[in-house]
């Protein structure tokens, strides 16, 4: 298995540590599909016992799981436990976003006043 980043996050209020995943993420290999749904702080891994070890490398503590699929196929079923957790990563969360300083940039009427004038 190759290393990936995993990004967790809360489940109700920011207390402690991360704990869940942040959002209800989803991965597909084959025929399955898994899907990955926040949990409350104490829930456990709630998910059979091959992704239930592939979370716990992971670092994830609570989490729900829901499969659709061939879940028998063990191969497929694993991969697509590591692409839900891959996808952690794959969207824009407002944590990432950047956060620009109003105060240091000038208003557009005076940060082209020279090109305007000429």
């Amino acid at each position: 298995l190759s290393l990936v980043p995993v990004l967790r996050g809360y489940w109700g209020n920011k207390v402690g540590l991360p704990h869940t995943v942040p959002s209800k993420v989803t991965g597909k290999s084959g025929s399955v599909r898994m899907r990955l749904i926040p949990a409350p702080r104490g829930t456990g891994l709630v998910a059979s016992r091959a992704s239930k070890r592939v979370l716990q490398y992971a670092g994830v503590e609570d989490v729900y799981t829901a499969t659709r699929g061939a879940t028998s196929t063990m191969g497929n079923f694993i991969k697509a436990t590591f692409e839900a957790i891959k996808n952690t990563y794959s969207y824009n969360c407002p944590a990432f976003w950047e956060q620009p300083d109003l105060l240091a940039k000038k208003m557009p009427q005076q940060e082209f006043t020279d090109w305007l004038r000429d």
